[in-house]
């Protein structure tokens, strides 16, 4: 579509193609209107996660926090409906949909939507939305030229470099959301059942089968609490510490001997 574009400009001198170009890109966006929504949604969730942490604008910063959840959990729905158009009531589709990755983030957003606000919650959806906005965003941009918005082409090469780093990253933070829900819940600012609910979401997110970081990072960690424990320095208090904290995430689901 961009060469047409290209071969219209070629063919009229008159300074026609920005125009060209614009509705071109116009054009793809409504032939992919599922596509354009989800890019829409996703830079909703990076604006709104920015101005939650830095809140230059004069609205209540919880505000925008609910809008994060809320654009992500759209993102998480629609990416659902392109994944399972079909939906049927029976046991195949509900296996079908829970080892969906948009699922699990559509849990996610609906899990922490009334919760306690942190940053910490709202990095993951961020990252991602990022991430995959990116992808589009260079599609709107080939199609206006080869040439346009060259710094912002080159901040999503530099950012799709680090893509692994990035998925680490958020299977971590992933991770890690779990002690930081229990330390809400002993400061009286999360209920009793919210362990529980993400506990389900960790262990879907443990058996994705698109985003195998959470494995990683389970079997790393697993690996680094092994070799802490086996130094003749570490001591007998830390090494049992461990050593519990080993046997009940193994009880709990059988991460800890992934491989």
């Amino acid at each position: 579509m961009s060469d047409t574009g290209n071969t219209a400009s070629s063919h009229d001198g008159s300074g026609d193609g920005p125009s060209t170009n614009r509705n071109t890109v116009l054009g793809h966006m409504m032939e992919n209107k599922v596509e354009t929504t989800l890019w829409l949604t996703r830079i909703f969730t990076v604006v709104c996660t920015v101005l939650f942490i830095v809140p230059i604008v004069g609205d209540n910063p919880y505000s925008f926090y609910q809008r994060a959840l809320l654009s992500a959990a759209a993102t998480s729905a629609l990416r659902l409906h392109q994944r399972l158009p079909n939906v049927r009531f029976n046991m195949d589709f509900l296996r079908s949909l829970l080892v969906e990755d948009a699922s699990h983030y559509l849990l996610y957003c609906i899990i922490f939507l009334n919760s306690y606000p942190m940053t910490m919650i709202l990095i993951p959806l961020f990252l991602f939305a990022l991430l995959h906005a990116c992808s589009y965003t260079k599609t709107i941009l080939n199609l206006m030229g080869p040439n346009s918005l060259t710094l912002v082409r080159n901040l999503i090469t530099k950012l799709e470099a680090q893509q692994v780093n990035i998925l680490r990253f958020i299977a971590s933070i992933e991770i890690f959301m779990m002690p930081a829900i229990l330390l809400l819940i002993f400061s009286g600012k999360a209920s009793l059942f919210l362990p529980f609910i993400y506990y389900r979401f960790l262990t879907f997110r443990y058996a994705s089968r698109r985003n195998p970081y959470n494995r990683l990072l389970f079997s790393e960690f697993y690996q680094a609490t092994m070799v802490l424990c086996n130094k003749p320095q570490c001591p007998q208090l830390v090494r049992n510490l461990c050593y519990k904290a080993v046997n009940f995430i193994s009880w709990l689901a059988p991460v800890a001997q992934a491989s």
